[in-house]
């Protein structure tokens, strides 16, 4: 079984995506073998209100059976808009989501925000996963209106921090994994999993031996990024590194523990 944890429907302002619904991401999903894919709606991080972005997801998974059974909806909540705790309601117990996606650079806030704390605390006592993307694009190629500061793997530990008990998913990470002891030791208790998508987990073997095997899973960031790279770090992993087993936490053992699938 192969589970992405990371992908999205929806629209880029700055770039032309091939593929970007719910049609086109089963058909890639097809092609590439994978079975159930965690996905998000692209235009919440641009709309003013994110809530609209979650509507059109979850209309769109409705208008297939197929769709509904291999795509679980994650919801964009803004936790600075007003009227986002209602967006969260409306989102877990209607639109049947399973996670929230959180964009607070494209959002404007930063992760201590109160609000931001407020949202992950809610989302902690429902039992649903936060969504952390550490960039979208690479801002060295992106349009001059783009978001230009990226996040490093420490950047996130200010809300890990101070909700502790959450989960996880941190997305996307395209730099330094660097951190200190002390700093580890938090992502190490904490229940995260972090993707293969990104560039900064090429060597995913040396990771794995830092932080665990249970604290990876596979994902694309597709469409923005390719469907296949996230998969070929796992399997391009040496037999000392990850064992058949170990491939297999990460393929989709790690992601159904995750959300209880």
């Amino acid at each position: 079984m192969l589970i992405d944890s990371n992908s999205y429907v929806g629209h880029w302002p700055f770039r032309q995506l091939q593929g970007s619904n719910c049609r086109g991401l089963l058909d890639r999903m097809n092609r590439h073998g994978i079975d159930v894919s965690l996905v998000s709606n692209l235009n919440g991080v641009f709309y003013k209100n994110t809530q609209n972005a979650n509507e059109e997801l979850y209309n769109e998974i409705r208008s297939e059976k197929q769709f509904a059974d291999r795509i679980i909806p994650f919801a964009v909540i803004n936790p600075v808009y007003s009227g986002w705790k209602n967006d969260l309601e409306v989102c877990h117990k209607k639109l049947g989501m399973q996670g929230v996606r959180l964009y607070p650079k494209y959002h404007r806030y930063e992760l201590d925000h109160p609000n931001c704390i407020e949202l992950v605390r809610i989302a902690r006592d429902r039992g649903l996963p936060v969504a952390l993307s550490l960039r979208m694009v690479d801002s060295r190629t992106s349009s001059w209106l783009d978001v230009e500061k990226e996040w490093a793997l420490k950047d996130i530990l200010p809300i890990i921090k101070a909700v502790s008990d959450a989960k996880y998913l941190i997305l996307n990470i395209a730099n330094s994994t660097a951190m200190s002891e002390y700093d580890l030791d938090w992502f190490k208790k904490t229940d995260l999993i972090m993707d293969t998508s990104g560039r900064g987990i090429s060597d995913l073997g040396q990771l794995i031996a830092r932080f665990g095997k249970e604290k990876f899973a596979f994902g694309t960031h597709a469409p923005i990024l390719d469907d296949r790279t996230g998969l070929l770090r796992i399997e391009a992993m040496r037999d000392s590194e990850a064992d058949t087993q170990t491939k297999s936490m990460l393929k989709s053992g790690n992601a159904r523990r995750f959300l209880k699938l």
